[in-house]
């Protein structure tokens, strides 16, 4: 039966010097940001920071120097994303090119497509979204039926993804299309693609969230033409490429970060000499973000080892999100406050905005569900 692989690590030095840089940038860059800013996390977007961070060199970090990268360790890169998490800062503009997208083209890319888009990644010129989920598709990914046809130089494509996040102000897209149907082979016949989001035939719908938040979109496909030269990969291969893009997307610290800016206004409010109590809590909450934080650095060693730690790394994002939606609910019985939109103090309404995202965090990147199931077959249960 197979087990984890979670093995203890120490930084590296070269990380330790890469942490004082961007935190020495990010109290540059961030300055007097507010809390209630802060506490978007990484759904924050901002082209202009992610300009900013990519010029300072901190975007593209572990990629070669031909495609605009800096040869960086995976953690150096790890220590850069933990402080910008940590901070608040809006990176939302390039998070998603900088994790999965760019990483998946060094692996599967044409020479071509690397020299096209990864130096602008790495200036953080562009943004990406992802194509996965469909409509009548749930949580069963292999099920899409959005079809990539063959014609004349390229691919004519029709259907609709779903919660495509920030699709409405992203440049390009990475999506998985099906390109040929294999009866009773749901996990055959998939290919992935380059899309250029203002292609003509793409039509963008909002959907708009409990909370009146604009993220999520329905991207609809009506004829539209992708050119042979934005296949990623083997036409068929999809699946196989989309899982490896799955271990760049669960594994980083924001599984466990993103409720952190709660966490520093608690200890706020809590003041310098806590309560029994409170210290009880703070301490708790301490434990379980360094423990998680020990597991996506294992995670993070392994990625830059050359493994696919697709396991590891759903555990790490079950467990880290199980956490983060806990902590509203910490907060709220310590100090009964309630949380507050639009008014109150910077905790209120850090909280406020917390208490309404919090639900949210075990759907992207996987459902919990989802996630089980990659965790009970990688140990042999099922």
């Amino acid at each position: 039966m197979a087990t984890f692989n979670f093995e203890l690590g120490e930084l590296p030095p070269e990380a330790q010097k890469v942490r004082e840089e961007i935190r020495d940038f990010l109290a540059r860059t961030l300055g007097g940001t507010s809390a209630t800013k802060r506490a978007l996390s990484w759904g924050g977007f901002d082209r202009e920071f992610s300009r900013k961070l990519g010029e300072a060199g901190f975007i593209g970090m572990t990629w070669p120097k031909k495609y605009g990268g800096h040869e960086r360790s995976a953690l150096e890169r790890y220590v850069v994303l933990e402080e910008t998490l940590a901070a608040g800062a809006p990176t939302s503009a390039h998070w998603v090119a900088d994790r999965q997208s760019g990483p998946l083209l060094l692996r599967f890319g044409t020479e071509e497509q690397r020299r096209r888009f990864l130096p602008r990644i790495a200036k953080g010129e562009l943004a990406f979204a992802i194509g996965m989920s469909e409509p009548d598709s749930g949580s069963d990914l292999a099920s899409i039926r959005t079809r990539a046809e063959r014609v004349e130089g390229g691919y004519r494509v029709n259907g609709t993804k779903i919660w495509t996040s920030n699709a409405h102000i992203s440049d390009y897209a990475i999506a998985l299309f099906r390109t040929k149907v294999v009866p009773d082979k749901k996990h055959e016949g998939l290919s992935q693609f380059l899309v250029d989001l203002k292609s003509e035939g793409i039509g963008i719908r909002p959907i708009i969230d409990l909370a009146g938040g604009h993220h999520f979109n329905e991207v609809h496909f009506q004829n539209v033409f992708v050119p042979d030269d934005m296949l990623v990969g083997k036409d068929g291969d999809g699946w196989k490429q989309v899982t490896t893009e799955l271990a760049f997307e669960r594994s980083g610290p924001e599984r466990y970060l993103s409720s952190v800016q709660l966490v520093i206004e608690l200890i706020r409010e809590a003041g310098a000499e806590p309560g029994e109590r409170a210290a009880v809590v703070i301490g708790r909450l301490t434990a379980h973000m360094a423990t998680l934080r020990q597991m996506s650095l294992s995670v993070a060693g392994m990625l830059q080892a050359g493994q696919n730690p697709n396991l590891e790394a759903a555990v790490v994002k079950d467990v880290g999100t199980s956490f983060e939606q806990e902590i509203p609910e910490v907060v709220h019985a310590l100090l009964g406050i309630e949380p507050r939109l639009g008014s109150g103090s910077q905790f209120e309404r850090v909280f406020g905005y917390l208490v309404e995202h919090a639900p949210s965090f075990s759907l992207r990147g996987g459902t919990r569900e989802v996630l089980r199931g990659i965790i009970a077959r990688g140990l042999g249960l099922r």
